[in-house]
């Protein structure tokens, strides 16, 4: 259904072949962690809401892919924040946003940009485009399926980045702030409901969920968890 639903975004003018060869990649880690949502990502979830919640102004930035697959979840995100869903693409067409910013409003989207006024320094691809009342405003920027070049150089901005990324020995995990290690259509179902448990917390609780969390260490569990998987698998123990 997923493969699907990324064709006919590509027929529609949404998706790009480049997004459906990443989604290709991050199925093979899907499998590697079982297709399920680990105790990592749950922990990675947790934090990342702390920080969502605790920001002045978090921002949701959306590609091709995460529009056509979990534009309900991201609206549904969205409204839980009271945060902007942002346009952001690597191919860009001035097409092509205004298609995936309608798309987005079809599903219930309120407050998408989309439109760019600034630009993010030491970024020479399209992704360095931005809204000046978005991204670029932001302190926290959640992302997915996306390009360490972007995370790094939003990272040098002092913005807090957290990513949602199948792969965790890709750039955008290994810089990222904070990295879920999950399929994107389930981990924004949890994230939202984790972001609407933590609204009545204090500020000092939220930043005690948020140093409590280290993306290393965790990122590490998830490496071993693969690991734990593949020995089972092959028939083996220890």
């Amino acid at each position: 259904m997923q493969r699907e639903r990324l064709v006919r975004g590509f027929e529609e003018g949404m998706t790009v072949l480049q997004g459906l060869i990443a989604h290709g990649r991050g199925e093979a880690f899907d499998y590697l962690i079982g297709e399920r949502t680990i105790p990592e990502a749950l922990s990675a979830i947790k934090a990342g809401a702390a920080a969502l919640v605790l920001a002045s102004k978090p921002v949701i930035s959306v590609n091709g892919n995460t529009a056509v697959l979990c534009p309900e979840e991201l609206v549904r995100l969205s409204e839980a924040l009271n945060a902007p869903l942002e346009v952001n693409l690597f191919y860009r067409s001035e097409e092509r946003a205004r298609r995936i910013a309608e798309h987005l409003r079809r599903h219930g989207a309120e407050r998408v940009l989309w439109r760019c006024d600034a630009e993010i320094e030491g970024l020479s691809s399209e992704r360095r485009r931005v809204s000046s009342s978005g991204i670029y405003a932001s302190d926290v920027v959640l992302l997915a399926i996306e390009d360490g070049d972007r995370t790094l150089a939003l990272k040098r901005l002092g913005k807090r980045v957290v990513a949602i990324d199948l792969n965790p020995l890709s750039r955008t995990a290994q810089e990222a702030d904070i990295t879920v290690v999950d399929e994107v259509t389930r981990a924004l179902p949890l994230l939202t409901a984790q972001v609407q448990c933590m609204q009545g917390m204090s500020a000092e609780e939220l930043a005690s969920v948020l140093e409590g969390f280290d993306n290393r260490r965790n990122l590490g569990r998830v490496l071993e968890h693969m690991r734990r998987r593949l020995r089972e698998l092959s028939g083996q123990s220890g």
